[in-house]
């Protein structure tokens, strides 16, 4: 209710264009929240093994990642609000194909397309905001939008799983009560580009279409090399966080359920609660970058999470787990909005897109590569030791990671009060 009350008074604050885009990317958010949770339960109705899960999410997250780039360049160089709108009709679009194709091969087009169009949201939303908001907005509002799409993907999948076992309870089968609700996620998706057509385009992006005059291409070319510079830091500092999480939170469910043995159930709660968590850390972080700054935030709040990392991986109590767990959630990711307000702040906003678009891809690359080091571990040294090995080495890689971004940005830090919480 709080996170409500606090979105309802900063809604009334916000220009038509921002409103316009937090109302299509809670509608967004909502629809994909519920094909994370029904999607792998409507291909287990549909009689395919559980190898089919993982071929399907694979190539939908690859998909994504080689579009992340491309978006990037051409969000930074054509309407930022036309690639939102196309990213939310085609996302919508194919999720509503997904919902009713069951043959292999649909399965798999549909997957591609799902994680093409996906990309446009992902890439785009921050430099759209960071256009049309000022700049003391800014942290604020990147606080609210990650926590607000988190909170509409939790509503997605609650929602959908009590939709679902009503139409089951109703006497539905599975597989039809499931492409009925999917096809609902599909369809709020689907009509999130309906606000997007009360979009204005800003001074902003408009200036990218025209012209520049010899006098402001020499500065812009200053201008690029310093962006570029900035660009390769945060996109080396991401990569080296992207290897430590890589090692850990895609297998969170395994560590909990091989050393804990509980039920899945238990897991999907848990997970649930850490997103609770998240949105709730994610609100209070402008507060501390308001009183230490915003780079020295990010650092806190990382360094503060790895007591609860190493916590989570060295204990065999099941309530310390999900203590610590839910904590190292809640403060690394409370990061990610102080870390976007700091891009935004130091790359211009005709390399904003690619920026986004390459420490996204650096954070991806480090997903992609730490899963055969952590099959490895685990394998060689048993689901104990295994586990705090990989525990221990995402703690050194995110000490690493604050170490060399706080080494980085800390010269270009802008003082306390300059960072205003609208």
């Amino acid at each position: 209710m709080l996170f409500a009350q606090q979105v309802t008074r900063e809604f009334k604050l916000w220009n038509r264009n921002i409103r316009m885009f937090f109302i299509a990317n809670v509608l967004f958010q909502i629809g994909t929240g519920m094909f994370s949770v029904l999607y792998n339960l409507y291909i287990q109705a549909l009689g395919y093994q559980a190898d089919m899960n993982g071929t399907i999410v694979s190539v939908q997250s690859l998909a994504t990642a080689l579009l992340f780039i491309p978006i990037g360049l051409l969000g930074d160089r054509t309407s930022r609000k036309s690639l939102l709108m196309i990213g939310a009709l085609f996302t919508g679009a194919s999720l509503i194909g997904r919902s009713f194709v069951t043959g292999e091969s649909s399965l798999m087009v549909f997957a591609v397309a799902t994680g093409l169009f996906t990309a446009f949201f992902q890439i785009i939303a921050v430099p759209f905001l960071a256009e049309n908001a000022d700049k003391a907005q800014r942290l604020k509002l990147f606080s609210i939008h990650f926590a607000l799409g988190l909170a509409a993907q939790v509503l997605g999948s609650i929602g959908g799983g009590f939709f679902a076992d009503l139409l089951q309870g109703a006497g539905m089968s599975d597989v039809h009560s499931l492409q009925i609700v999917l096809m609902v996620g599909g369809a709020a998706t689907f009509i999130g580009f309906i606000p997007l057509f009360f979009v204005r385009e800003s001074d902003a992006q408009k200036m990218h279409e025209e012209e520049p005059s010899p006098a402001v291409a020499a500065a812009s070319s200053v201008d690029a090399r310093e962006d570029w510079k900035s660009i390769l830091k945060f996109t080396f500092a991401q990569l080296l966080v992207g290897f430590g999480s890589g090692l850990v939170v895609p297998y969170l469910n395994l560590y909990f359920t091989n050393r804990f043995s509980v039920s899945l159930t238990s897991v999907g709660i848990l997970i649930s609660l850490g997103q609770v968590m998240t949105i709730v850390s994610m609100l209070i972080g402008p507060s501390l970058a308001r009183r230490v700054g915003q780079v020295r935030a990010v650092v806190y709040f990382q360094m503060l999470s790895l007591p609860f990392l190493l916590l989570t991986g060295f204990t065999n109590v099941f309530l310390v787990a999900c203590i610590s767990f839910l904590f190292r959630q809640a403060l690394m990711n409370a990061a990610n909005p102080i870390q976007s307000s700091i891009m935004v702040d130091r790359v211009s906003d005709s390399r904003r897109g690619i920026a986004n678009s390459l420490t996204q891809t650096a954070f991806m690359m480090g997903w992609a590569t730490m899963g055969p080091v952590q099959s490895h571990l685990l394998t060689s040294y048993g689901t104990y030791w295994g586990y705090v090995l990989t525990f221990c080495m995402t703690g050194v890689l995110y000490i690493s990671a604050s170490a060399m971004y706080y080494y980085m940005f800390r010269k270009v830090e802008k003082p306390a009060a300059s960072v205003v919480d609208c």
